[in-house]
Parts: structure tokens; sequence; C-alpha cells
């Protein structure tokens, strides 16, 4: 009867101790938690940053496809676009040079900026003298600004 009991014995203790290494405490739970919301804090802030610097990248890059179609466009139709006629005639051919236009040149979507605001033609450019200007208004899509809201100018 005694080795009985301790059969017992070490059988209740051996689940007992089963049990209790299963799962995780509350304050192990919490502590992991913590760690990764600090981590969050310390790290997002710079992914958020380098965001904004590749939206601007893609803006540069979206404006060298633009240009090379206005290139494309001056050499078939033997001019650039008109500030009334914008960048729509890549897209669409006018009517005094049907005959000569080759395009389209690129597609729609190619003229709208990363935060899908559209490219601003100015065919006298104010940046570039004696050619023309591309701008976009960054991410809140308004003249001026600073960081990610700063106007990007083709060069």
């Amino acid at each position: 009867m005694k080795g009985n009991q301790m059969r017992r014995k070490r059988k209740a203790f051996t689940l007992l101790t089963q049990r209790s290494d299963e799962g995780f405490t509350l304050v192990e739970l919490l502590v992991v938690i913590l760690i990764i919301s600090m981590l969050a804090a310390f790290v997002a802030p710079r992914m958020f940053r380098g965001l904004g610097k590749a939206k601007r990248d893609i803006a540069r890059a979206k404006m060298a496809i633009i240009e090379d179609s206005l290139a494309r466009f001056y050499i078939h139709c033997g001019r650039y676009p008109t500030d009334s006629e914008g960048l729509e005639v890549l897209l669409v051919a006018p009517a005094d040079v049907e005959d000569k236009w080759n395009g389209p040149y690129l597609k729609r979507s190619e003229m709208l900026d990363p935060w899908d605001n559209p490219y601003i033609y100015v065919s006298e450019g104010v940046y570039n003298p004696g050619s023309f200007d591309l701008i976009s208004f960054g991410a809140d899509g308004q003249e001026g600004g600073e960081g990610d809201n700063a106007d990007i100018v083709n060069d």
C-alpha cells in the first residue's frame, strides 16, 4: 500500500510540473509585448522616413519617362505641347498634327506621381528656361512645402 501511495504522489507531482511547463504566464507575455513595442517605436520612424525618400525617387524616375515621351512627341510632331494641351497630347493626338502623331507615347498611369496627383506641365519653363517644366507638388499635392511635401521639379 505504501508503494501505491508513492506512485500516486509521483504521478500527481509529474502532472503538476508538466502543466506548469506547458504555457506562458501573463507576466512573461507582457514582457514580450513590451519588448516588441519598444523595437517598433525605434524602427518604424526610420522605415517611414525611407518610404518618403523612395516616393520622391519614384517621382523623379516617372518624370524621366515623361521627358522621354515629350522628346519622342517633339521628334514626330516638330513641337512640344502647349500649356493648354498639357500632357494629354501624349495620349490623344491633337488635331493640327494628327498625321505626324505616332502615339500614345505613354500610359495614363505614368502621368500620375506616386501620391496619385497629376504632374504639372509648363511649356515655357521657369525652373528650366528655354525648355519645359514638369512639377510634382509632393505628398500634400499643393505648391511649396518641405520634406515629403516639397515640390519636385525635373532637372
